[in-house]
């Protein structure tokens, strides 16, 4: 199959820019067709389409990765103009009721949540600068902008530890978790760089501090919300925002809930395996998320691009029943997700870790932290 062929599948993000323009342009419920299509339709597509266990080649030239990376690389702007063309039209057009905004603007978290967040994680991950900065506006739209610092120093570090605070405990709730990030990212992001620059021999307001960055951006993208549409387009900017950092963290909620690494004494844990990441090699939802269900493998290698991510089997990771867009929506009522994924969290403690007796200590962050994480 030629490179663009194989990528074609990952770019049906796209479909979202015309479901979004018709929301604008024709108001009532039209907004509803975009999670309608994140959601219902892709889950949908899975059901017909079933898994897909193949493995690309992990030592694939970049080269022949151009049409998947595009994907990536032309999103940010697409998303820009949309979310501020969107602004514009809501604060300055007559068609477009209270509830017609709000639940365009809903619609469109939903778009910068579901797509803008997983591609910015994805430019985030690569070496080159001009990629990384790319993810930086993508979070800025979202005013999420220290997930970078969090994601890269703390996340990929502490995952399945009590150190990490998205690797979502054993039978905690959605709601008490999306609480709990709210409050706790910032700060170990800030934390984290604090300690980078420390070790360089530099204070925290040193020029090199990213939060710098992440102020000036999302002042930016605050200002041009304002400057198009007032304390209405400003209001509107801010209610996208929090419905993609709650698509975001519904997520990364499932990502990990409840896997652990084993605790080594003295604060110490056995390295990131594909069994601390929850799989899904369902179809169509890999391809919105270009492969980011993949998730085994993106710990395990986390710097492999999104096209090389391999799948693993039942009896190398744990397995989730459908994609991201069905589970997040079970994650949101806690009674049914607990009775869906705790039997498959003991089920995964029998299969890889028998000699562990007590597993309290894990669920509820008792162990040891090393000296100076917090």
């Amino acid at each position: 199959m030629s490179p663009l062929r194989s990528a074609l599948p990952f770019w049906m993000s796209l479909a979202l820019v015309p479901l979004a323009g018709l929301a604008m342009a024709r108001g009532g419920w039209w907004w509803a067709l975009i999670p309608a299509y994140a959601w219902y339709l892709v889950t949908g597509l899975d059901a017909l389409l079933g898994l897909n266990t193949e493995n690309p080649d992990p030592e694939t030239p970049t080269a022949r990765l151009v049409w998947h990376r595009a994907i990536t690389v032309i999103w940010p702007p697409v998303q820009a103009v949309v979310l501020f063309t969107a602004i514009w039209v809501a604060t300055h057009g007559t068609h477009l009721g209270t509830a017609e905004k709000l639940g365009l603007f809903f619609g469109l978290g939903v778009m910068t949540g579901t797509i803008g967040m997983v591609y910015a994680h994805e430019l985030l991950h690569q070496k080159p600068a001009w990629e990384r900065a790319l993810g930086d506006l993508l979070l800025a739209m979202t005013l999420y902008s220290h997930f970078r610092s969090e994601h890269l120093l703390v996340h990929h570090a502490w995952v399945a530890t009590p150190r990490d605070a998205v690797s979502a405990r054993y039978n905690e709730g959605f709601y008490r978790f999306f609480a709990r990030v709210l409050s706790d990212c910032p700060r170990s992001a800030w934390r984290a760089e604090r300690r980078l620059l420390a070790r360089a021999g530099r204070p925290w307001w040193d020029r090199r501090n990213p939060f710098w960055r992440y102020a000036a951006l999302q002042a930016a993208m605050l200002g041009l919300a304002a400057a198009l549409g007032g304390w209405e387009g400003l209001a509107l900017f801010l209610w996208q925002a929090f419905v993609a950092v709650w698509q975001l963290e519904l997520t990364n909620y499932v990502e990990h809930y409840g896997l652990t690494r084993r605790h080594m004494g003295e604060g110490r844990y056995e390295p990131v395996r594909p069994r601390h990441s929850w799989n899904a090699a369902h179809t169509a939802s890999n391809w919105l998320l270009i492969n980011l269900q993949r998730h085994s493998d993106h710990h395990y290698k986390p710097d492999r691009r999104f096209p090389l991510l391999k799948t693993y089997t039942p009896d190398e990771a744990p397995q989730l029943p459908y994609g991201y867009p069905a589970m997040t929506f079970v994650a949101m009522v806690p009674p049914w997700w607990r009775r869906r994924m705790n039997p498959r969290v003991r089920a995964w403690r029998r299969q890889f870790y028998p000699d562990i007796a007590d597993w309290k200590p894990y669920a509820q962050g008792a162990l040891p932290m090393p000296r100076g994480a917090l």
